[in-house]
């Protein structure tokens, strides 16, 4: 009797350890796809942010946040891509929804202040970025600060941020043109072309500085182009940007002389030099 009760005991545990062991076994296995979904959806969100179409990614995000509405890596997919897609007033109403998130970060809040400068609205952007600790120093975080005292013409206090933007970065060109641009419409021509002269030996494929130096030059009544990197037809096109700069200074004949080079100097039809040209001489 005594070993059938052994018996029995046995057997139950045995049959206790293999339900165990099943049991497990298929936790585990549970847990490997979680963590390989887990895997796929940071993969397919990296995909849809950066190489897929913009409207494509929003279509996408919008059923994830759907299915996962306390997700916050969905709603920042999202209100990304409704950003990328140029659709700015609900990219700022998809970021307000994101930072309202327990997870939310103040670099999720920075992002939120840019999407409402997009949509312009700086007086919300400004009290956003007004929130955010000092202890937060990003590069973003300052250039939108320079941005919003700009457009209040806080000079002082925009070219403080605009420094300390282009500290925190190590592509400054684009924030250097930008304070260049600052400084332009300020009148304060000089420093204008030091800033753009700086953005151009940070990135010589920025047309847009090239083109607002040949500016700042111009209206100090300088029609000599600088020497920076230039393909033809750039030149061309920066010559025609010096030409209009001479005219509207009322050098005209100046200007004139210009146009002359930049249609000589395009490797096409340069139109709108032609244009101007032929109206001049008219």
């Amino acid at each position: 009797m005594r070993h059938h009760s052994v018996l029995i005991a046995l057997l139950a545990g045995a049959t206790f350890l293999s339900a165990c062991g099943e049991q497990s076994g298929e936790e585990t296995v549970e847990r490997a796809f979680q963590d390989v979904n887990v895997i796929d959806d940071a993969n397919l969100n990296d995909v849809m942010l950066t190489v897929a179409d913009p409207n494509e990614a929003v279509n996408y995000f919008q059923r994830v946040v759907g299915e996962q509405p306390q997700n916050i890596e969905f709603h920042r997919g999202l209100s990304q891509s409704l950003i990328r897609a140029k659709r700015n007033d609900e990219g700022a109403a998809a970021w307000a929804r994101t930072v309202a998130l327990p997870d939310a970060t103040d670099e999720d809040r920075v992002e939120y202040a840019d999407a409402l400068i997009r949509s312009g609205n700086w007086a919300k952007a400004e009290t956003i970025l007004t929130a955010i600790p000092p202890t937060h120093e990003t590069f973003k975080r300052y250039r939108l600060e320079a941005i919003v005292a700009d457009s209040k013409q806080q000079w002082k206090k925009a070219d403080s941020f605009y420094e300390i933007a282009v500290g925190l970065t190590t592509s400054p060109a684009p924030v250097l043109n930008n304070w260049g641009y600052s400084k332009l419409t300020r009148g304060d021509y000089k420093d204008a072309e030091r800033l753009f002269t700086s953005a151009i030996a940070q990135d010589g494929g920025l047309f847009t500085a090239k083109n607002n130096l040949v500016l700042s030059r111009g209206a100090q009544r300088n029609y000599n182009l600088p020497v920076i990197p230039m393909d033809q037809t750039e030149r061309a096109q920066l010559l025609h940007t010096m030409a209009l700069s001479a005219i509207k200074q009322g050098d005209v004949e100046t200007g004139k002389g210009l146009l002359r080079d930049a249609i000589e100097t395009h490797p096409q039809h340069f139109e709108a030099a032609s244009r101007a040209l032929a109206a001049l001489e008219a």
